[in-house]
This record gives C-alpha cells, sequence and structure tokens, in this order.
C-alpha cells in the first residue's frame, strides 16, 4: 500500500476514533524506547492526570518495549523480526490501555500466554505475594527466564487482569500481544 494524503486522513481518522495516543511500528532501540516514554508521559500529563496514572502507564510501557527488545536480541532477530507494534490508547473510564506485540518463537510464546493467563487470575494480593517470592529468587535462576517480576509488575499495575494472544505464522513464529489496561 503506498500512502496518499486520502490515506493518511483516514488513518489520522481511525486513531482519533479508536482515541490512539501514540502508536509506533517497526524496529525499536533504547534510544526510541525512551524518546516515545518521554512523550507519552508529557502527554499524559497535559491532559492533567494524577501523577500516580502517569507513572504507572509510563513504566508499563517502558516494561514491554524492553521486553520485546530484549526478546529480540536474546533470540539473534535481525532489524525486520525485531520490530514491535506498540499502541497506546484512551480506554473506557479514565484508564488508559497499553499494547504491544511482537515476533515470538512458537514455544516462547506459548509459555508466556500460559503465564499471563496465570497471573491473570491472581488477585492483587496474590500478585504481591508472586512480586516478593520473585524478589527472592536467586539471579543466576532468573537468568534468561524472562516473564518474571516485569510482567508481575505490569499485571500488579493494571486495572483489569491482562490479555495476550498468540498468532502463528508460518514460519513455526508467532505474533504475540499484550494488553494491559491502566
Amino acid at each position: 500500500m503506498t500512502i496518499t494524503t486520502t490515506s493518511l486522513m483516514s488513518l489520522k481518522d481511525f486513531f482519533s476514533d479508536q482515541k490512539i495516543l501514540i502508536c509506533f511500528n517497526g524496529p525499536i532501540s533504547r534510544n526510541l524506547i525512551g524518546e516515545i516514554g518521554s512523550a507519552l508521559k508529557e502527554h499524559i500529563e497535559s491532559n492533567h492526570a494524577p501523577d500516580l496514572e502517569v507513572m504507572d502507564v509510563f513504566s508499563v510501557y517502558i516494561e514491554m518495549s524492553q521486553n520485546i527488545r530484549n526478546y529480540a536480541h536474546s533470540q539473534g532477530y535481525s532489524d525486520a523480526e525485531s520490530s514491535a507494534t506498540v499502541v497506546i490508547a484512551a480506554a473506557e473510564a479514565g484508564h488508559y490501555a497499553v499494547c504491544a506485540g511482537n515476533l515470538v518463537d512458537m514455544e516462547d510464546g506459548k509459555a508466556l500466554v500460559e503465564r499471563i493467563r496465570t497471573l491473570a487470575d491472581c488477585d492483587k494480593i496474590q500478585l504481591k505475594a508472586l512480586y516478593k517470592e520473585q524478589l527472592r529468587q536467586p539471579r543466576s535462576e532468573l537468568k534468561g527466564r524472562g516473564a518474571g517480576l516485569g510482567l508481575i509488575e505490569i499485571a500488579r499495575r493494571s486495572s483489569q487482569p491482562m490479555e495476550a494472544s498468540l498468532d502463528p505464522l508460518e514460519t513455526g513464529r508467532a505474533f504475540f500481544s499484550l494488553r494491559a489496561i491502566i
């Protein structure tokens, strides 16, 4: 598809209808994560959101984006393979939806979706206990496991259970998507 002024207007209308504040699609670097994070933080602050809400949205965005970047790096993915899709949108009742997706190996994606489903079944007290338990684990046991402390922290900051999906691709990989309402 070639972007035209008409298709750009349609895209703008779609973003407005969906209340999308920030959307990114492409290879994600440490610098880009920081720049988008700063823009996100400024935008939410300009809407006079409480400081805690601003920090929760910002923290969840940073955690999701860094997880994507770290995973792609650990897998040795090329720039095209390490591409991420990140969307932050206004949601119902003054909340924000923070969504991110990326390419994963199928087995890793299945394990991640299962982990998120397990966390979605936990209440705030259980999440706090899991967080403390994870903090007590020796770092050597956690190295390379992923989907640990950061994912629990996202669940703790979320106002609703996280949602995840996995869309299989012909390559034996899948596109993993995660949504958190803050």
